[in-house]
């Protein structure tokens, strides 16, 4: 898997990658380093900060920023990200964010989340999975508040092309204990030179399990609005009903700019029901689950 594509792109062109970490206390803190090049071939990176009670974005420019290919591995000012954990040193613009965070060993898909969809070349977004869920240790300041996150459980993805879709859904959830967890789903426009269409993917790992559910697997939209989506697949039926949403405004990319402003609830009440023909694989409501649509 290639961490970083973009070191040599023109624009416009975007790439960002997702980290999500939540403790066992219910305080969940995302970060979303991001790289962007737009029209004109500017250059420049971004930091976004979420938690349960705000969100925060930070501007850098292309010299304060550095990504690898060949492993996971990004700084961004004086902050590094790695398969290793993340080191946080952020004091500006009414933020300061400190501490160590180690993770342990990820758990990844078996192929990629795009299968062939990742060959086309005029795709706006391609999405990648890099952790399904990884355990966590150390501890964060966040504007004086202290986040342990010993024994808790992360998150990785990320995104890369010209612009997010126009329409999307996408929700996650991770969860630990005796019948643990973890899914993603996404459902988007996907244009092209004449039409389009909505597609999806969508993985749930149960049980040691993984279960891929895809337009390219035959996978159809059944339903999909603000209030969540249901996908089936051959017998498989997956159901995301949101049932309550904490919204934070989020900077997006529109043409390699962080320009366009979406809405994300980082820690959602969502159900989600996994179904195979009559038997329901699990069903779980989960208040730390994230939930976003555009």
């Amino acid at each position: 898997m290639k961490f970083f594509h973009g070191a040599n792109r023109s624009g416009p062109y975007f790439e960002g990658w997702y980290l999500k970490h939540q403790n066992t206390h219910g305080q969940m803190l995302a970060l979303i380093p991001a790289f962007h090049i737009d029209r004109r071939g500017r250059r420049s990176a971004s930091l976004q900060v979420i938690s349960n009670c705000g969100a925060w974005w930070l501007e850098y420019s292309d010299a304060q920023f550095q990504a690898s290919p060949a492993q996971l591995r990004i700084q961004v000012g004086q902050s590094s990200f790695s398969a290793q954990g993340i080191d946080l040193h952020i004091q500006q613009d009414g933020l300061s964010l400190h501490g160590t965070l180690t993770y342990g060993p990820f758990t990844a898909l078996r192929s990629d989340i795009m299968g062939p969809f990742q060959l086309f070349a005029g795709m706006q977004c391609s999405h990648g999975v890099i952790s399904m869920g990884h355990s966590l240790c150390g501890t964060l300041t966040l504007n004086g508040e202290q986040l342990d996150f010993s024994h808790g459980i992360g998150y990785i993805e990320t995104d890369r092309g010209r612009s997010f879709p126009r329409t999307y859904l996408w929700t996650q959830c991770v969860w630990a204990g005796p019948n643990c967890g973890s899914l993603m789903l996404a459902a988007a426009s996907v244009p092209l030179p004449i039409g389009g269409f909505t597609g999806c993917i969508c993985a749930v790992l149960y049980q040691g399990r993984e279960y891929r559910l895809a337009t390219y697997l035959g996978a159809k939209i059944q339903a999909v609005s603000p209030a969540g989506a249901v996908i089936r697949q051959g017998n498989y039926l997956l159901e995301a009903e949101l049932l309550k949403a904490q919204k934070l405004a989020l900077h997006a990319p529109a043409e390699g700019s962080m320009v366009r402003t979406i809405h994300e609830s980082l820690c959602a009440q969502v159900r989600y029901r996994f179904r195979h023909g009559n038997n329901i694989l699990f069903q779980r409501t989960d208040s730390l689950a994230s939930f976003e649509y555009a």
